[in-house]
């Protein structure tokens, strides 16, 4: 009788090790060293599994690391697709880390997790194989990850002998003191920022008898950092949870209040019955607005062609359209410094990082489609990876 195991325990410890640094940022118990030898055990591990193996991880890996993606589904009354959205990121990443044990050769396996570290399935590049490094010892950037890459390749294609040990030793050495010397400190801008975090939760947030409520506490905020002397108070995204530039009044008061203050703050924008999510600046009396640049997938736009995606909204969005995007990154200067603009996902994108020519950016978003969950711990550890990438100090301003 041929006996087949459904799971493999291999398969099981690797998804688990692999996603590990999440839960830990997350309750707060990330340690440095112990993440440094989990990311390091991972990747010995990859390496060594069989497709089928793999296969497994990058399922548990899927899950693991994007249970969370199905709970905004119950807010378009569409519960019921929570577990076949769970099951089907998982079979996605099942899929990609299938592909890396095509080969029983470890170099051409290296090679592929390298190039597969660049892959963005439907535009989510949130699976970071690098990311497992932010929080460690070692660099996460591409270089630093494919050196890692290398060496756990040597220290199994010579078996563990006394030689690819040494090998194995000197290049994480080497790793180290590069990560530890080269990296710049990043620090904040000299203005007096007012960081306005919300938890409003999200069945609540759109609701009209409770937007009132919000839109009063807003107020609260800006006069509380007016009398505290702040010279910059930044609000979440959608913080005004309506268009914004179709509320006159509305406008005019905040326009009053930026005589005093600076304000940034997000809210939806319409023009020619174009729908875009955006940041307002309201600066001494005059208003600047930045719309978004990179779109959520399946959140505000569907990644495919015109007609599957009509379909798509048509069938489970009531027949709402995809949001508008900018051409391009927009740059506020403010107080004479410049501060990149980004909402929510394109935070964790390089396309917002295209042509920076700013040291600091300021990143809104609404996590209360996601929470509780890891998402928000998930979009921190990006964050701070692109803040390292690309050494711009970011301001994150959230709701939940």
């Amino acid at each position: 009788m041929v006996k087949y195991k459904m799971i493999s325990p291999k398969a099981l410890i690797l998804s688990i090790i692999f996603s590990l640094f999440i839960y830990l940022e997350y309750f707060q118990l990330s340690v440095k060293l112990i993440v440094t030898i989990l990311a390091l055990t991972s990747f010995v591990f990859i390496l060594k599994l069989s497709k089928k193996e793999l296969f497994q991880s990058g399922f548990f890996i899927g899950v693991f690391w994007f249970w969370w993606v199905g709970i905004s589904f119950q807010y378009y009354d569409l519960s019921y697709l929570i577990p076949i959205v769970v099951i089907g990121m998982g079979l996605a990443y099942g899929s990609i880390f299938y592909l890396i044990g095509l080969s029983s050769n470890i170099y051409i396996r290296v090679a592929i997790i390298f190039l597969l570290s660049f892959f963005a399935p439907f535009g989510f590049n949130w699976l970071k194989p690098e990311l497992l490094f932010i929080n460690s010892y070692l660099g996460s950037s591409k270089i630093e990850f494919l050196a890692v890459l290398l060496a756990s390749a040597l220290l199994i294609k010579y078996n563990l002998n006394r030689y690819s040990l040494i090998s194995y030793f000197l290049i994480i050495v080497s790793l180290f003191f590069y990560n530890t010397f080269s990296s710049q400190k990043l620090t904040p801008s000299k203005l007096k920022v007012y960081q306005y975090n919300t938890n409003i939760a999200q069945e609540k947030r759109w609701e009209r008898e409770y937007k009132h409520t919000i839109i009063n506490d807003n107020f609260k905020a800006i006069e509380d950092a007016i009398a505290k002397n702040y010279e910059l108070i930044i609000l979440p995204e959608t913080a005004f949870p309506l268009i914004l530039n179709m509320q006159p009044n509305l406008t005019q008061k905040l326009l009053e209040y930026s005589q005093k203050i600076t304000i940034l703050t997000g809210a939806l924008y319409q023009k020619e019955k174009q729908l875009y999510n955006s940041t307002y600046l309201f600066d001494k009396g005059e208003i600047q607005i930045a719309n978004k640049v990179v779109l959520v997938p399946f959140g505000e736009a569907v990644p495919f062609p015109k007609k599957i995606r009509n379909f798509i909204n048509d069938i489970f969005y009531d027949g709402a359209k995809d949001y508008q995007v900018a051409a391009k990154p927009t740059t506020f200067i403010i107080k004479k410094q410049k501060f990149r603009n980004a909402i929510c996902y394109e935070a964790t994108t390089d396309k917002i990082f295209e042509n920076l020519d700013a040291k600091y950016m300021i990143a809104i978003s609404n996590n209360a489609w996601f929470t509780p969950s890891i998402e928000p711990t998930l979009q921190k550890l990006l964050m701070k990876y692109f803040s390292k990438k690309y050494n711009v100090y970011i301001y994150s301003i959230s709701n939940s």
